[in-house]
């Protein structure tokens, strides 16, 4: 286990670990982060005298932007493309000694960082000059991390800067060159989560992502933390870490592949940390991949969006058949904040406690929402809309980072919805859990539906490729790695029109399904239905025993979502046309697999998505090194969990089935896995009879459900 420490009592340790000597200058890494290192870090351009500055970069991770594709935009898109980078400096005087200094001034290139910001170059930057003047100082030891997001490929991927450093008390200065180089190795995910179900995670789990021309071998790991969480600039290295479980058992990743890290690391603060994994190369060339996120407990939480309605003759937050519908599609999250009569009212047998639902909102007084007995009881800061609207004109990246700077000294994690895919790349990394909202049937959208030739001359008005969701979800999570993302998912709402002529202005339950898939394919970690208000649920009645199925089918798999990354994406054709969309999530619990029918077509008489019958197929999925040759593949839906026709194959398996729609897989590396998913089906119905209120099914309960709109 990896033991927290306060800053000064680590000093010793820390000079003592030889496999993590080189942070201190014994050995080199690159700082592009790429596998091949062959030189030492670059010496300061201006000599470490007495006078110069104890100012180190140890690292420097770059994310290069991307646009989805498939996505057809109304409007000529910028395709220029910048990178978001974190650098990571430290005082390298020793820890607990006085040897501190400013950071005052600092130029890239010559140029501030306000200056950049200022002239378009940089989407926002959160540096030193954005920081109040107590921030700018760097204790011995302490690790700060500077980022920024730049617009174009004038400061893109393989840009050569120097950065220097000026402390106007000490009239000294340092100077280091970097470069923006595409990385060959990262983090492709980082999750916190905790083994006992407590709100402060205890366990990390790290996918790294090899795309090095060689094997890369992992050798440990380090966090770096604040000593407190007003103070969450400056962050402090922990005991090192070289207990962690390696997938693959050795630890090497090959080229191409990935490998995940999984170590119990006792109860972590809710605040920033720096996360650092040390790997050898094949010329046994130790260098270091790092990333910079939030400390929060992951859990797949499933939002019912504003369930709230200030029309109506009662608040349905306080009608126990509304309370109870939600509870049995297995919605634990709703945007609000204080609602009298519900989060007013304590005790075992108040509506709260006994239909909980996690808050998502601005949570304010903070200090209200971060005490022990409410953090079960919070999802996240929300209270920015959409920036990227805002009633016709942006919020700019910089001023959602400003507006979000005060909940940065919190426990509570923040999120920004993005909904112009076009130009989200600007706003990536602002957030600590990022979100994207977008629709594909009778709602408003930022692509141009009639563009679309999926099905060649049937041009529509009324919707758009279903499968587009997937694409824009890949965006956002390449765009925010290693952090992870939820997605807004299209639910029955009553306040869309009719478009092109379609009568249905909410999705049908195919649709809903298929878009909610698309996106948990592709690997989210909390999903958002847009929008199960009371209204919304009873004029389309029909969609809510959808939302229940595949509510229990996320509780099945969810420690697969959590704890898994995303790991292979494909389109398989026939015939030249769409067939299936081919998806993996890849844990140490096993692979979750996902056969997404494309074939489908828009029905020119109802104006709705029509799938066709099953039909036979054969699935050819990859696999992680880690998790090949599995012990067992099945199949599961909410209905139960099936044997099916399989084999392996030299680099994954190969899967013999007849499906349409969905087809939900899981490749396991144990026995287990099996009874482990059936155990939670089971649980999941036995949740929702115990609610003993079914309004999809039951005349009496829909009655009852109904009776909160006036109605009868």
């Amino acid at each position: 286990m990896l033991s927290l420490k306060h800053p000064a009592s680590i000093a010793v340790r820390w000079a003592r670990r030889p496999a993590f000597c080189f942070l201190l200058g014994c050995a080199g890494f690159s700082l592009s982060g790429t596998a091949h290192s062959e030189t030492a870090p670059p010496a300061p351009s201006i000599a470490p005298t007495s006078r110069a500055l104890p100012f180190y970069i140890e690292g420097i991770s770059v994310t290069p932007q991307n646009l989805p594709g498939d996505i057809n935009f109304p409007h000529a898109t910028d395709k220029d493309l910048g990178v978001r980078v974190e650098i990571f400096t430290r005082n390298r005087a020793r820890l607990g000694g006085t040897n501190s200094f400013h950071c005052h001034a600092v130029r890239f290139d010559g140029e501030t960082p306000q200056k950049l910001a200022q002239d378009g170059l940089w989407s926002w930057q959160d540096t030193p000059p954005a920081w109040n003047e107590d921030e700018t100082e760097m204790p011995p030891g302490g690790l700060t991390v500077w980022r920024f997001n730049t617009r174009n490929s004038q400061w893109g991927l393989g840009r050569n800067f120097p950065v220097t450093v000026v402390d106007w008390q000490r009239i000294a200065q340092s100077e280091w060159n970097l470069s923006l180089n595409p990385q060959g190795v990262w983090f492709s995910s980082i999750v916190f989560t905790s083994h006992d179900g407590n709100p402060i995670p205890d366990s990390l789990t790290m996918h790294v992502a090899n795309e090095s021309a060689g094997p890369v071998q992992f050798i440990g790991f380090r966090l770096f933390l604040p000593a407190t969480n007003t103070s969450y600039r400056v962050l402090y290295p922990q005991p090192a870490g070289t207990n962690a479980v390696k997938y693959p058992a050795d630890g090497r990743i090959q080229p191409g592949d990935k490998g995940c890290y999984q170590a119990q690391v006792g109860r972590l603060p809710l605040t920033y940390a720096a996360v650092q994994a040390i790997f050898a190369d094949a010329g046994n060339q130790q260098f270091a991949i790092w990333a910079h996120l939030r400390v929060k407990r992951e859990t797949f939480d499933i939002g019912g969006g504003w369930v709230q309605e200030a029309d109506l003759p009662a608040t349905p937050m306080v009608l126990e058949p509304f309370l109870k519908t939600l509870q049995r599609m297995h919605v634990n999250t709703a945007n609000f904040v204080t609602i009298p009569g519900y989060t007013d009212k304590a005790g075992p047998e108040s509506l709260q406690m006994r239909y909980p639902l996690k808050r998502f909102g601005k949570l304010e007084p903070v200090a209200a929402y971060e005490q022990d007995s409410m953090l079960p009881f919070v999802h996240a800061i929300e209270f920015l809309g959409e920036p990227q609207y805002e009633g016709g004109t942006p919020r700019p990246p910089q001023v959602v980072w400003q507006a979000l700077q005060p909940y940065a000294k919190t426990r509570l994690s923040t999120t920004v919805t993005l909904s112009d895919a076009s130009a989200w790349r600007q706003y990536a990394g602002l957030s600590d859990y990022p979100n994207f909202d977008a629709y594909r049937v009778c709602a408003p959208a930022t692509d141009d539906w009639l563009a679309y030739d999926r099905w060649g001359e049937k041009r529509i008005a009324w919707g758009a490729p279903l499968e587009t969701i997937g694409a824009l979800c890949r965006s956002l999570r390449e765009l925010s790695r290693p952090k992870p993302i939820a997605c807004w998912s299209q639910g029955p709402h009553a306040g869309w029109d009719a478009l092109g002529g379609r009568k249905r202005t909410s999705p049908t339950p195919d649709e809903i399904r298929m878009q909610a898939y698309h996106a948990l394919s592709s690997r989210v970690t909390s999903l958002y239905w847009f929008n199960l208000n009371l209204k919304s649920l009873v004029q389309f009645r029909d969609t809510i025993d959808e939302i229940t199925r595949i509510g229990r089918e996320i509780g099945m798999l969810s420690d697969f979502y959590v704890e898994g990354d995303a790991y292979r994406y494909r389109r398989a054709q026939k015939d030249g046309k769409p067939d299936w969309d081919l998806a993996s999530i890849a844990s140490p619990k096993g692979a979750v697999l996902f056969a997404l029918d494309l074939d489908y077509e828009p029905d020119r008489g109802d104006k709705v998505f029509e799938f066709k019958h099953r039909r036979d197929c054969r699935f050819y999925f990859e696999l992680p090194a880690y998790l090949r040759a599995p012990v067992d593949v099945f199949r599961v839906d909410a209905e139960g969990v099936y044997e099916v026709k399989w084999q392996n194959t030299a680099t994954g398996v190969a899967i013999d089935d007849r499906q349409s729609k969905t087809a939900i897989y899981v490749a396991a590396p144990s026995r287990e896995t099996k009874s482990n998913i059936e155990r939670k089906r089971l649980s999941a119905i036995a949740f929702e009879q115990a609610v003993n209120f079914d309004p999809a099914r039951r005349g009496k309960d829909f009655d009852q459900l109904k009776a909160g709109l006036g109605l009868k």
